[in-house]
């Protein structure tokens, strides 16, 4: 009989082992698109696929909508303010009570008591084979405040998280900022080499009907033509850097690689005039109390803390409330006294109080650990403020240099102009040289460039300094 119960044992066992990893009806699939966060919820002006969310003209307003919404970073930054909810939510559960379920089955060689003595009257029933079936309470009365350590700690890293989420969609809106403009700026541009062409165009054919009549030398057809090669050249580069930028915005607004081609950009680049700014230590003020990653370090830094408190808490006692309530049967080989039932029930409830004597230096191990982290917390936060000085300056700086770089480009494209029309009225008049028109050409379309460039400059350096910021305006 023992034999058949061991053998029913290790059947039993060996049955547990085989369908371990079969307790799921369905495995999860890691890459079934789950629903949107709550904070990525689209606005009800906003249609599900992108396709529609391009049929009208894109301004820059539009673009950081769509990009908030689509962008897979932000989606994965606004998962993270969920994981830290959930841990938050883990630790709040540790502070109350926990009330479960457990039952079991034991197959002695020996026969045991049903239940334990209970007088030295007390008859008893022996069995082999005793089945269980309990409801167990646990309750925690005092951590040495290790639980409520660990509650300030998760709330400060969650909001650490969505500190986080708001840098990461300020980010993003610079990102989209920064290469709308340079699509503004590079549109120009190509405009302004397509317009050199052009220009380039109609000249050799003046240079063509001079050459005709004998009144210009038949090289200054040739130079022409040369250098209208290599505008015509420079418009695929320009051309292909335009291309480039759009996949760039497609790609921060989360639109599929088909879809570039229905970008339709709608904006145009006017000088840009800001307010005075103030000196670098006020801005940099603002920027403490404003931008989300420095305000996320901070909340980590101060979970840090807690959590450094937490784990000296392990040093101290901790006392708990257990009980439970259940019954014992006796299944086989009964040894027992007539009318006594095979079934009973049992109940008990206390307090425990656990003193920690020796941990094998484990818990000093521990705070040691998390004061470590502590102290590379408040070196990451010193960096960051050093960081962010840093990159005030510049956006200061960039901004400064992009204002005069736009007054002096603006001088010197009315002077270019000016100057080909010049030249090209000599050259038709024989007092001038083909070089002279084909620099005055050239200049012409540098300088346009250039003033194209430094409005797109100036435009991203005002985004750069909200950036730095961490402000709206």
């Amino acid at each position: 009989m023992r034999r058949y119960h061991l053998s029913a044992i290790l059947i039993t066992v060996g049955l547990g082992y085989a369908v371990s990893g079969c307790a799921l009806i369905h495995s999860t699939d890691p890459y079934r698109e789950l629903k949107q966060p709550k904070r990525l919820e689209r606005p009800a002006s906003m249609a599900a696929h992108n396709t529609v969310l391009l049929q009208d003209s894109l301004t820059l307003s539009r673009a950081i909508e769509i990009a908030l919404a689509n962008n897979p970073g932000i989606a994965a930054a606004a998962w993270q303010v969920e994981q830290a909810e959930a841990r938050k939510d883990m630790t709040v559960g540790e502070l109350l009570p926990r009330l479960h379920g457990t039952g079991g089955y034991a197959h002695s060689l020996d026969p045991q008591r049903l239940i334990a003595v209970r007088n030295s009257q007390d008859p008893g029933v022996f069995s082999r084979d005793i089945a269980s079936a309990d409801i167990v309470l646990q309750m925690p009365l005092f951590s040495s405040g290790r639980l409520i350590n660990n509650v300030r700690a998760s709330t400060l890293l969650e909001q650490a998280a969505a500190h986080r989420f708001a840098r990461s969609k300020e980010e993003l809106i610079y990102n989209v900022s920064s290469i709308f403009y340079s699509i503004l700026d590079q549109r120009r541009v190509v405009e302004s080499v397509e317009f050199s062409q052009r220009t380039l165009q109609e000249h050799l054919r003046r240079v063509t009907t001079l050459v005709e009549s004998q009144k210009a030398a038949p090289v200054d057809r040739l130079r022409t033509e040369v250098r209208l090669a290599d505008v015509t050249q420079r418009l695929v580069q320009e051309t292909n850097s335009l291309d480039t930028y759009q996949r760039i915005l497609a790609n921060l607004l989360g639109i599929v690689e088909h879809e570039v081609a229905n970008l339709t950009i709608q904006g145009e680049l006017e000088e840009a005039v800001g307010a005075p700014v103030p000196e670098t230590d006020s801005i940099l003020n603002e920027a403490q109390l404003s931008r989300g990653d420095y305000l996320a370090e901070k909340s980590a830094l101060e979970a840090q803390a807690r959590t450094v408190d937490a784990a000296r808490a392990a040093h101290w006692p901790t006392l708990s409330l257990q009980g439970y309530y259940g019954y014992r049967w006796a299944v086989d080989d009964r040894l027992d006294i007539a009318g006594v039932s095979t079934s009973e029930d049992i109940g008990r409830i206390g307090i425990v109080l656990d003193i920690p004597f020796f941990e094998g230096g484990r818990v000093r191990a521990k705070v040691r650990a998390e004061r470590a982290r502590l102290a590379e917390q408040q070196a990451r936060l010193r960096q960051l403020e050093q960081q962010m000085r840093l990159e005030v300056a510049t956006a200061l700086l960039n901004r400064r240099a992009a204002s005069n770089r736009l007054e002096a480009t603006g001088k010197a494209v009315d002077q270019a102009t000016e100057s080909l029309r010049i030249e090209r009225e000599k050259y038709e008049l024989g007092r001038g040289a083909i070089v002279d028109v084909l620099d005055a050409q050239s200049a012409l379309l540098e300088s346009q460039t250039n003033h194209y460039r430094a409005l797109a400059d100036l435009h991203i350096a005002q985004a750069q300094l909200r950036l730095a910021t961490g402000s709206d305006q």
